[in-house]
């Protein structure tokens, strides 16, 4: 099997899927409860948080756990949006954000919010004048997303946070989901208030996560409980999913250097490999862009018929984000950049991991060399 669809979700470390069943049976008490079990747990998951909070260069009390990436986000926006209301009802955010970004902000606009969404270039970018330009006395959050979920662009993060330095009242949420681990970032250094990441991003478990809050920023809570997280996030903590999310992390982090020059060197085969397909066309832009992710299409070739045909063989990626893959109509972040909707509508997504191979890179380019061939014998 050759799996060339991490963007999606990964494939849990081993040691990840330990810690989590040995936390899980034999330290399986609530971490509020006052009994010995209760306090192993809450230990467990203090530590978790200080190993998160420590590969992020953050203090553990920014550190929110969540269930994760949607979560996040869905806290981040709306938390701020009903915290800050009576102080402004202008939100910001891009064409390209990730569906649980996009679907936060419609419901914002039911609720009276103003949204403004911005364009983004062909290489899928924002401009950073554009937000600059877009900030009112009444805006209180600006989201941008760092990676691009689908073609992998970097959004200017660092530029976007020393525009805001005048503007202490404005909330900076970025989502990281994509980025941990392949595009290291300051959270601290790029004035971030809100941050969200997903551990099944990388090889964590899915249904884990968190937000990180800078310290001093307050948001409201979505989920009325038992007031744990700070009273941010209510709900009995998941003890195992947060210490194998520190563990996933850990490894990650360790090893990110050489994943990174890993990931960009399969990413260069594959680029230069599939070009060599009759009318294919590379949407990833080749600057300012994450190592581990391939955005491409192929003229008049149906994009779900292209993923089976390759499933046959073993090899997996994916069409749009794993969120949208089911829906029959264009990306929405392609067709932001400006590419045609009859090839955005062909569009497929490579997303690499730390350990892919250049073998599987090239045998993942004559597979698909052999497919579109086979296809267009029928197609025709």
């Amino acid at each position: 099997m050759i799996y060339f669809d991490n963007s999606a979700t990964t494939k849990p470390y081993k040691e990840v899927l330990d810690a989590f069943v040995k936390v899980s049976s034999e330290f399986f008490g609530n971490p509020s409860s006052l009994h010995g079990l209760g306090i192993q747990a809450e230990k467990l998951l203090s530590h978790a948080r200080t190993q998160v909070a420590n590969l992020l260069e953050v203090k553990p009390t920014e550190i929110y756990f969540t269930s994760g990436g949607t979560e996040s986000n869905n806290l981040a926006i709306k938390g701020t949006a009903l915290l800050h209301r009576n102080r402004g009802r202008h939100v910001i955010f891009s064409s390209i954000e990730h569906p649980s970004v996009r679907g936060a902000m419609e419901q914002l606009k039911q609720h009276g919010f103003e949204i403004t969404c911005l364009p983004v270039d062909s290489d899928g970018r924002v401009q950073v004048e554009e937000i600059k330009n877009s900030i009112r006395n009444d805006t209180i959050l600006i989201s941008i997303m760092h990676v691009n979920n689908e073609v992998g662009t970097i959004q200017p993060i660092k530029e976007i946070g020393q525009v805001l330095q005048p503007y202490p009242d404005i909330l900076f949420h970025v989502d990281s989901v994509q980025a941990i681990g392949k595009v290291p970032m300051s959270l601290y250094e790029n004035r971030v208030d809100l941050c969200s990441i997903s551990a099944h991003k990388f090889h964590g478990l899915k249904g884990t996560g968190a937000l990180f809050i800078r310290e001093g920023v307050k948001i409201d809570s979505l989920f009325s409980g038992g007031n744990q997280e700070w009273k941010v996030r209510s709900g009995t903590e998941n003890v195992a999913g947060a210490v194998a999310m520190a563990k996933a992390l850990r490894l990650t982090m360790e090893n990110s250097d050489k994943a990174i020059r890993n990931m960009e060197k399969i990413k260069a085969i594959l680029s230069e490999g599939l070009l060599t397909i009759e009318d294919l066309t590379i949407h990833t832009p080749s600057e300012n862009a994450a190592p581990h992710i391939l955005n491409f299409s192929i003229k008049g070739m149906k994009s779900e018929v292209l993923i089976h045909a390759l499933e046959q063989k073993g090899i997996f990626l994916s069409t749009t984000s794993a969120c949208s893959s089911k829906k029959k109509s264009p990306s929405k972040t392609l067709v932001a950049m400006g590419v045609s909707e009859d090839l955005a509508e062909s569009a497929f997504r490579i997303s690499l991991t730390h350990d892919n191979t250049e073998l599987e890179a090239k045998k993942v380019i004559t597979a698909t060399e052999k497919a579109v061939k086979q296809l267009r014998r029928v197609m025709k």
